[in-house]
């Protein structure tokens, strides 16, 4: 047999791989969505997506862009940190501001993320002179600030990635199926649901109150925990997003609320639910804590400095270390309002709608 034949049959056993097909005018899971994946190669489904005020799956579109260019009044050849890296979507622009021969450091704690980020930044040109990456969780702003500070300014978006949230596998949304993961960093640590089987009912309902200001959350850690002490398992997103959601509709149902009021908090609680989980098992709090403690250390005099937040317990804990370190003297000037993002955004990206944003001042 020659070559030629050898090769005619090899790709005759083969078979061909077809894109996955929807039923329906539109697409419902991720795999489905793979024009929203590619936005080189489907521009106008983009643009679709966007226009309906959707993020397109496997995209991440940046927020309060302007309000934090403004704030940190970026010069062309300073020095700045990113602490999230995420997607490049903030990154991209701050590098913009920096021009030719600025240096940004960025950081993420997602090791998956980081590759497939840094991987299109340096494709589309930005070398090491121009941008460092780092695998670092942002609690560690001191050691990236040993190798490539003081910084003139930082930044620090707080929100969960779109990617992360789409990808099923990522277990992060309850809308879809997948394992119950939720870790920031997949290469280590314990999983949501390990985490969820470990806790006692009394501590899983401390850790939605505390987390998610979760008002059923006597109900759903009695639901879990009875679960779980029947020997059932708890083990992918949409196995607790069924329990969240039987426990608040029996609760409401009892307090004599109507079917639609009911629909509406059961889809409310189980956000919270999975929010409180991913905040605990990533020690969110207290990382950011960590950062807020160091931030005016690796700042150059004069440095600025912007948060940006997607939770009330995030923005609080920003506005007491900004003021407790603006009391010491550690900054000048702190912002004495919260800015949100504009009433366009909101519409334009409705994942915009939560987020908040503060400044410091070295």
């Amino acid at each position: 047999m020659d070559m030629e034949q050898e090769n005619r049959q090899g790709s005759s056993q083969t078979p061909h791989r077809r894109r996955p097909h929807y039923s329906g005018n539109h697409p419902r899971t991720y795999a489905e969505k793979y024009k929203e994946q590619n936005p080189e190669k489907y521009p106008e489904t983009i643009e679709k997506v966007i226009a309906k005020g959707s993020t397109p799956a496997g995209m991440h579109l940046p927020i309060a862009v302007q309000e934090i260019l403004d704030i940190l009044k970026i010069q062309p050849g300073e020095s700045g940190l990113d602490c999230t890296l995420g997607y490049g979507g903030h990154t991209r622009k701050l590098l913009k501001a920096l021009g030719d021969s600025g240096h940004l450091t960025a950081l993420d704690v997602d090791s998956e993320n980081l590759v497939r980020t840094e991987k299109m930044l340096r494709a589309e040109g930005y070398g090491e002179s121009r941008l460092s990456i780092l695998h670092l969780n942002f609690r560690d702003i001191d050691q990236a600030a040993a190798q490539y500070g003081p910084f003139d300014f930082v930044l620090a978006d707080l929100g969960v990635s779109s990617m992360q949230i789409d990808e099923p596998e990522r277990g992060f949304s309850w809308k879809h199926e997948g394992p119950l993961d939720l870790r920031l960093d997949p290469a280590g640590g314990v999983t949501a649901a390990e985490r969820l089987a470990e806790l006692e009912r009394e501590e899983l309902a401390g850790l939605l109150a505390e987390n998610s200001d979760e008002p059923y959350a006597e109900e759903i850690a009695s639901a879990v925990h009875r679960k779980l002490k029947h020997g059932e398992k708890i083990e992918t997103t949409t196995q607790l997003s069924a329990v969240v959601e039987e426990a608040v509709s029996a609760a409401m149902q009892k307090e004599g609320h109507k079917k639609a009021e009911i629909a509406e908090m059961a889809k409310k609680s189980c956000s919270r639910t999975f929010q409180a989980l991913r905040i605990d098992i990533n020690q969110e709090f207290e990382s950011l804590g960590l950062l807020l403690d160091k931030l005016p250390e690796v700042l150059s005099p004069g440095g600025r400095a912007a948060i940006l937040t997607f939770h009330s317990g995030e923005d609080r804990l920003v506005k007491k270390q900004f003021r407790e370190a603006y009391r010491e003297g550690r900054y000048q000037k702190i912002a004495e309002d919260v800015i949100r993002p504009s009433r366009e955004e909101c519409i334009r990206n409705p994942r915009a709608k939560s987020a908040k944003l503060r400044w410091a001042i070295r």
